[in-house]
């Protein structure tokens, strides 16, 4: 026995030493952050390798659960490439591996990474040599460099003994998580079962739509701007089976229509303001969306004159905004319906947004009485967050952010129907508002940010509303902001307390914000330290877009002063 667990480890050392030394490491350095590990896609292939090696040990450390591998540079262009992983969950790795994944892909040559990869295993308690010990599922966007990348990414997980990577194929980012999920609570989880379950779900939602509802023939036509990206690629495939949606997509990924979030996608539309590739002035008035290189992005636009470029934006906040309504909506017809149940459901619902959410977005879902609280910018901090409630709503401004629902929440609305049900309620207005939860909770990617769940949650919600753009757009008034970044020689000087909004380093500087901000009407502004580059980003809004220029330029200038 004990001289085969010797073969075996002798084995791992070997096969260690065999990828590293296949995969030498390109000039330059590799952090993992929000997006994982990103950079040209020709130079991945050593970071990739590692992070299957990484993945592959995440899995065995949490007992042969399934983890995740997305190939992707998201909204990047399409040079770039790009890995990063999925927990469990379905959400983002855990933040304290990240160190690790850092000293891995950054180990200098193969005997370096042996090591460190016996240490760590060590450390962490992680079995070596082992049989049938990890499974990792691999996923891709439609990049060039995805195929070569994803044989790196297979020859690092099979550089873990036991290891065994199953390629879910081309698909979009959240499906991926969605799968990772699925799998882990022992559910199906193919790309057809995504499918199934979004189209299921999207179908009921529109079944519960009161008679009066509904909207015309007008209302009903979508054309979407795919970013010539894998998210257009699979809303080609499944339009056709969403009844009630008349969906046109641009920007789709066949040959010759674009290049990969060139002048297209989220990203574009949500910065620049102006319709993407593809669209014309005979799209003036239509609803529009827009999703990012690997759809985990949306927001909303309409091109409102046909002599200019200019859209009216929906974006991520205004997107959250329309979830919140719906969702308060139904808890309220169920906890005041009265009925033969008289039972009420006890729900607590939070909204979660960071320091760019935008004033009056952040406004207008506190005059609802709903709670709302800060995090921290990223996406791993909101999700966590989230999941603090019975109901957690998230998004960012640039459209990233989904509904995560409880178990004990999901249990009391099945018990519910079910009582319902048993009384013969289900004509009442309490069993259809339970209804439309259950059939929201299926819809939304729980996982993670998905542009195409997400588009059919907001699709079916107007539905149900008998709301036009324009009656989504007249929500709330965003108030002008701006954004800079100034150049600094140390962005570590500045320290940020209170999910970023105050600044605690260097001493006086929140005082000077908070002058310069007091001379402004709905003055409100923060800065905070760039996780990526030596810059402090500045952020300003103010009634006018006059002052939240002048308000952003003024506190700049303060912080070139001190920290220049």
């Amino acid at each position: 026995m004990a001289a085969n667990q010797e073969e075996q480890e002798q084995e791992q050392r070997r096969r260690l030493l065999a990828v590293a030394t296949r995969f030498p490491l390109p000039s330059g350095t590799f952090s993992y952050g929000t997006a994982g590990f990103r950079a040209d896609g020709a130079t991945m292939a050593p970071a990739v390798c590692r992070a299957g090696i990484l993945a592959a040990l995440r899995s065995v450390k949490l007992a042969g659960a399934a983890i995740g591998i997305v190939i992707t540079a998201s909204h990047n262009p399409v040079g770039d490439n790009g890995v990063k992983i999925a927990d469990p969950d379905g959400g983002m790795m855990a933040q304290h591996w990240e160190p690790f994944a850092d000293a891995l892909a950054n180990a200098p040559d193969p005997d370096a990474l042996l090591q460190l990869v016996l240490q760590f295993a060590k450390d962490e308690g992680i079995p070596l040599g082992g049989q049938d010990t990890a499974q990792v599922l691999l996923g891709r966007d439609t990049r060039p460099t995805g195929a070569y990348l994803l044989d790196a990414a297979l020859q690092g997980i099979n550089a873990i003994v036991g290891a065994n990577a199953i390629d879910m194929g081309i698909l979009t980012t959240p499906q991926l998580h969605w799968m990772v999920r699925s799998k882990n609570k022992g559910a199906k989880a193919s790309e057809s079962d995504y499918f199934t379950q979004l189209i299921g779900s999207f179908r009921r939602m529109l079944e519960l739509v009161p008679k009066d509802k509904g909207g015309d023939e007008v209302a009903k036509k979508l054309i979407v701007d795919g970013a010539n990206g894998i998210g257009g690629v699979k809303l080609e495939q499944i339009k056709v089976e969403l009844s009630g949606l008349d969906i046109i997509v641009r920007n789709s990924g066949k040959e010759g229509e674009g290049i990969l979030n060139h002048m297209c996608g989220a990203d574009f539309v949500q910065k620049e303001r102006v319709t993407p590739h593809g669209f014309s002035p005979d799209d003036v008035s239509v609803r529009c969306a827009s999703l990012d290189g690997d759809a985990d992005r949306l927001v909303y636009f309409r091109l409102s004159s046909a002599s200019d470029s200019r859209v009216d934006l929906v974006d991520g906040d205004k997107i959250l905004s329309l979830f919140a309504l719906f969702i308060r909506e139904q808890l309220d017809i169920i906890n005041n319906s009265g009925g033969q149940t008289n039972k009420s459901l006890s729900a607590r619902l939070g909204i979660v947004q960071t320091a760019y959410a935008n004033g009056a977005s952040m406004q207008f879902l506190k005059s609802l009485g709903l709670e709302v609280v800060f995090t921290p910018t990223g996406v791993k901090y909101l999700h966590k967050r989230a999941l603090e409630y019975d109901i957690g709503i998230y998004f960012e401004a640039n459209g990233h952010g989904t509904v995560v629902f409880s178990e004990d929440f999901i249990s009391q609305l099945e018990s519910l129907s079910n009582g319902l049900s048993s009384q013969a309620a289900t004509g009442s207005a309490q069993y259809h508002a339970v209804m439309r939860l259950l059939a929201a909770s299926q819809l939304i990617n729980q996982a993670v940010g998905d542009a195409l769940s997400g588009l059919l949650l907001v699709e079916a919600i107007l539905q149900y509303k008998g709301w036009s753009f324009q009656n989504w757009c007249e929500l709330y008034s965003d108030l002008p902001s701006k954004q800079m970044k100034v150049k600094v020689k140390d962005r570590s000087v500045i320290v940020t307390t209170n999910a970023e909004t105050k600044v605690s380093q260097p001493c006086g500087l929140q005082e000077l914000i908070d002058k310069e901000t007091a001379n402004y009407t709905h003055g409100r502004c923060f800065v905070r330290p760039s996780g990526t580059e030596d810059v402090v980003r500045v952020y300003a809004e103010a009634s006018t877009q006059v002052e939240a220029d002048s308000l952003t330029k003024s506190v700049a200038h303060h912080v070139e002063r001190i920290l220049g």
